[in-house]
């Protein structure tokens, strides 16, 4: 009973710091302690991330009980290129798809690049599926079912709720699912490539880059053509990477 108790509470306290962590400066500010964002264009949106990395630092110390956190409780460890390669390969047909769709967008620049297809996704792994999914699985023996929901719910929320929660209607539930599928595709990635973020970071990298640098049509946005894109891709990378571990574990 004691054991189950405490369990409850770690997950209930590392639930509770990986939403504090998205949500830092609008707490603040409800507080009525205002966090300005760093004077450039992103500025306010990279200090978000930028807190939320270190809010789930700390939090992975507190939960380790450990002064410093090591790398690889987070995932950020390396297992080689191979894996992250071929999840980059496998996201070669949603590319192809989006540049017929509708081609290449003019409305976009290599800082937009920068930030929406790097340096926000690798924020949000190390976050989500560093802190959310591979600290739980690995360092306190979650069951893989439970560290893959509870991770994709979250993340599901917090962009659910970006796009205004209940007042976001069809479509911020639509981006919940999208997103919260997303999640465990990239969490099971991860897995595949021995508990490190980077596979999952290169998928999360690359269709972030398509979406950014191709004019989707807005009756594609988020149609049937936009999500089998999305899906097809998410599907085939994991395939690739299911394969290389199969290979891997082969005797020789």
């Amino acid at each position: 009973m004691a054991r189950a108790v405490r369990t409850f509470g770690i997950g209930a306290a590392l639930a509770l710091l990986l939403l504090f962590s998205q949500e830092v400066r609008d707490i603040a500010g409800s507080a009525g302690v205002a966090i300005p964002g760093f004077p450039m264009p992103y500025g306010g949106s990279l200090l978000d991330n930028l807190l939320g990395v270190i809010v789930v630092l700390f939090g992975a110390a507190f939960i380790l009980r450990k002064p410093a956190v090591p790398w690889r409780a987070l995932g950020l460890g390396s297992n080689g290129w191979r894996a992250p390669l071929l999840v980059a390969i496998g996201t070669l047909p949603a590319w192809i798809g989006l540049w017929l769709l509708g081609g290449f967008s003019r409305e976009w620049s290599w800082l937009d690049l920068l930030m929406l297809a790097i340096l926000y996704p690798l924020a949000e792994e190390v976050a989500f599926r560093g802190f959310g999914f591979i600290l739980p699985r690995r360092a306190l023996g979650w069951r893989m079912p439970f560290a893959l929901g509870v991770q994709a719910l979250l993340f599901g929320l917090v962009h659910w709720w970006s796009l205004g929660g209940p007042e976001g209607g069809a479509l911020a539930l639509q981006v919940f699912w999208i997103t919260a599928i997303g999640a465990v595709a990239m969490a099971l990635l991860d897995a595949m490539d021995g508990y490190t973020i980077w596979s999952g970071w290169v998928l999360h990298i690359s269709l972030n880059a398509a979406w950014t640098v191709f004019r989707v049509p807005e009756d594609a946005m988020f149609g049937w053509a936009d999500n089998m894109l999305r899906f097809g891709a998410a599907g085939l990378a994991l395939l690739l990477v299911w394969r290389l571990a199969q290979r891997s574990r082969a005797p020789s």
